[in-house]
């Protein structure tokens, strides 16, 4: 291996040196050969159908990649190894071991095999097929984020599509899986059987927050989105000759590459607008598309920033993908394309165009590999290429992810630093401007030791509702999270400026999983000495009576006392209530251990046990309502298998809205929503005891997330419970009936003979006991 190296080493100190070869140095990988002595592949051996090669590299996990051809190749360190050709286990029973479509959605490989889909875990390398998919299907697609452990950012890796290319739009089966394609369900598109054409194709852009599905039709396509504002219109037509593949660019930045052999066009807004990429020379444009050029296109590569294109005739063309225009140049001619030749990006600027050898004497085969650094290509001045005007562009946001609640801003700062006598211009775009809205601003801060100027951007993120600038028909619909891009580049970007990559940040418009409520508890049954915390903690049970709850939660008594265990660790101790006095919880939102704010929005409560012995203060009149206020059990029946603690932010319509078109048939029923515009509290009926609430904010504008919790309160000061209330009142009616039968019998007695010996009774024993005083006082 040590030789080996040696010679590697001297052959690319040779090659750099000579003239005749002005793009790379070809050299072989031709190691592990010793661990496939005698090796054969198992299974059946997978081959891609175009005549076309193909190479797909994991976005994220940038060493492991696919090579599709006359055989498939899998591997995990960018092919610096020599290996066998890439199968599946018989035991799949795939048929004919055609793959017409491959991805990589997080840590699995998706292939479509003989119109099924099959899933290769390469972590535990274990083979299954889908589950879901009833029909036949050619072509998988999706994307992967790359930006965190973040569920969102998950949930795009796990999002892919299934669907059979060139079938009717209005007739075909669309499948969806949000579980990395283990299972699939049928997609049902908005309007498809209206939709005239063929399929070309359906991606969730999520640099959008949008599904698009491409429409052929008389060699022309166009784009639909599933979502408004853009569900109401299409993205402009564009020529569509052959059969193009997409190919989305890392970063969800909206990039698509549409090519084929004799076309290259370019969509920088995910559809909307699709151009043909020019051919530069120097300022020049020598070509205006690659059809013009009459050049035929063998394979292309991209990454975030790149672009690089493999033609039959032996030429390579690089361009950056620039933030406003993209183009290609051409490098100069090597004898370097095969008809199993592919490209691939290693990293930025470092550009490797390979090729398979087979070996005759062992199976595996080695790939002879041809490596372009195309800055150093670039400095060629036979290319004519203007030199970087930007020393310096740098984000602290860069290859970040953040989050931007309900009613929540961003702060953002980039530096750029400028050659002398240049003037380059920064701009800052976002990729769903319908949902994202900025402001940046620059200025000069202080200079470099050179003596260059450093400029400061200072931009400011917030949802486009709230900036106050945008109509109401184009921004998404905020009650929708959404997520976008922001990326930092330079207008007109020379195609020398390699290592002066944009910078780019990934903005969640949604739930921030930071955040949670708290029931504030200033005043509890523990501190008063109601309860003893000790006593609680202690499995302390309690008692609801069967009159008081109702285990379905529609208000009708129980057939027996419910035994309620009390969670002390979960719930604390109660928060003390008097039961005459109505009240409701104080709100607190929280956010990484820090109070934020009291909550004003709409909240609704349920006693988790099923006790009815309270109501509300406000009536659906008293409260003003326009429509017919929703309630615990309309939303119950509706639950389906959500369980009783379905009412949130996504089901919950306000009876003040004006778009609410439900009639108030019923304005003398409790009104149950409490927060918001009313003054709603939460009246107690005559019982004393433990009540555990689910508190759920309902409000679908003040926050993205489910803010639920549970918490506890003790009411007290009830007159005794019901079953002993009627021998009190029995008890107290005879005691006032006596009282007043004596105090009018008395009087009246006094006036009689028998009276008159009464009194004369009760002078005589007054006398008697003066008289005893006065001689015990005497003695004494």
């Amino acid at each position: 291996m040590l030789l080996l190296m040696l010679v590697a080493a001297a052959t690319m100190r040779l090659c750099s040196l000579a003239r005749a070869q002005p793009l790379c140095c070809i050299h072989t990988v031709r190691t592990g050969k010793m661990f496939h002595v005698g090796q054969q592949t198992q299974g059946d051996l997978l081959y891609f159908s175009p005549a076309a090669t193909r190479l797909i590299k994991h976005p994220c996990k940038k060493s492991i990649a696919l090579y599709l051809g006359k055989q498939l190749f899998f591997t995990r360190n960018n092919f610096e190894s020599s290996l066998l050709p890439f199968s599946i286990p018989t035991s799949m029973q795939v048929g004919i071991p055609e793959v017409t479509s491959a991805h990589f959605a997080g840590s699995v490989l998706l292939l479509v095999v003989n119109q099924k889909v099959y899933i290769y875990d390469y972590e535990a390398s274990t083979w299954n097929a889908s589950i879901g998919i009833k029909h036949r299907v050619s072509h998988i697609s999706g994307d992967n984020c790359c930006y965190s452990e973040h569920p969102f950012c998950l949930d795009i890796s796990n999002s892919v599509f299934a669907y059979l290319y060139g079938d009717q739009t209005s007739q075909t089966n669309i499948y969806f899986s949000n579980t990395q394609g283990y299972r699939f369900q049928k997609y049902a598109y908005e309007r498809q059987a209206e939709l005239v054409g063929s399929l070309g194709g359906i991606f969730y852009f999520h640099s959008l927050s949008q599904v698009g599905l491409l429409l052929i039709d008389q060699g022309q396509a166009k784009f639909g989105y599933s979502d408004h504002p853009l569900n109401h219109s299409f993205g402009l037509l564009f020529d569509y000759n052959g059969t193009l593949d997409i190919l989305i660019t890392p970063g969800q930045k909206g990039i698509l590459i549409f090519w084929s052999e004799k076309s290259l066009l370019i969509s920088q807004s995910a559809g909307q607008l699709v151009n043909p990429v020019p051919v530069r020379e120097g300022h020049r444009i020598l070509y205006s598309s690659i059809f013009e050029a009459s050049i035929t296109i063998h394979s292309v590569a991209a990454n975030e920033n790149e672009l690089a294109v493999l033609t039959q005739e032996n030429n390579l063309y690089y361009g950056s993908l620039g933030i406003l225009t993209s183009f290609l140049i051409k490098f100069a001619d090597q004898n370097i394309w095969s008809q199993e030749t592919a490209l691939m990006f290693t990293d930025l600027g470092m550009l490797e165009i390979l090729t398979p050898l087979p070996d005759s004497v062992f199976p595996a085969f080695d790939f002879q590999k041809c490596p372009v650094n195309v800055q150093a290509i670039l400095m060629e001045p036979q290319l004519q290429v203007d030199f970087c005007k930007v020393e310096f562009l740098q984000g602290e946001f860069e290859d970040k992810m953040f989050i931007i609640d309900m009613n929540s801003e961003l702060e953002l700062t980039a530096l750029m630093i400028a050659k002398p006598g240049t003037s380059p211009v920064p701009l800052v775009m976002v990729s769903n401007p319908h949902s994202l809205g900025l402001q940046a601003i620059i200025y000069e801060d202080g200079y470099t030791y050179d003596g260059n100027t450093k400029h400061r951007l200072n931009i400011s993120l917030r949802q486009q509702h709230h900036w106050g600038r945008a109509d109401p028909n184009f921004t998404s619909s905020i009650k929708r999270p959404t997520i976008s891009t922001i990326t930092l580049d330079i207008a007109n970007k020379e195609i020398s400026c390699v290592d002066l990559k944009p910078v780019t940040a990934l903005i969640s418009v949604g739930c921030d999983l930071e955040k949670k409520i708290v029931i504030q508890n200033e005043i509890s049954a523990c501190y008063k000495g109601i309860l003893d915390p000790v006593a609680l903690q202690d499995n302390y049970s309690y008692v609801i009576e069967k009159e008081a709850y109702d285990p379905s939660f529609r208000g009708q008594r129980a057939t027996k006392d419910l035994v309620v265990y009390y969670p002390y660790e979960k719930l604390g101790c109660p928060l003390l209530v008097y039961y005459d006095i109505p009240w409701k919880p104080v709100v607190e939102l929280w956010r990484e251990g820090k109070f934020q704010e009291v909550i004003e929005a709409e909240y609704v409560l349920l006693e988790v046990n099923g006790l009815f012995t309270y109501t509300y203060s406000l009536t659906a009149g008293t409260a003003l309502c326009t429509s017919q206020p929703q309630n615990w059990t309309t939303i119950i029946e509706n639950a389906g298998g959500k369980g009783p603690f379905a009412w949130d932010r996504e089901n919950y319509m306000s009876c003040h809205d004006p778009n609410n078109d439900a009639p108030l048939n019923w304005p003398n029923v409790p009104y149950q929503i409490l927060g918001g515009p009313t003054e709603n509290k939460v009246a107690f009926k005559q019982r004393n005891g433990i009540y555990v609430f689910f508190i759920s904010i309902v409000d679908p504008y003040y926050s993205y997330c489910h803010l639920q919790t549970t918490f506890s309160v003790y009411v007290y000061g009830a007159l005794p419970p019901i079953r002993q209330w009627g021998i009190t009142k029995f008890l107290l009616t005879v005691a006032t009936l006596l009282c007043v039968w004596l105090a009018y019998i008395i009087p009246k007695m006094l006036h009689t003979e028998q009276g008159y010996r009464f009194k004369g009774l009760w002078f005589n024993l007054c006398k008697r006991c003066r008289n005893v005083c006065s001689c015990l006082q005497r003695r004494c």
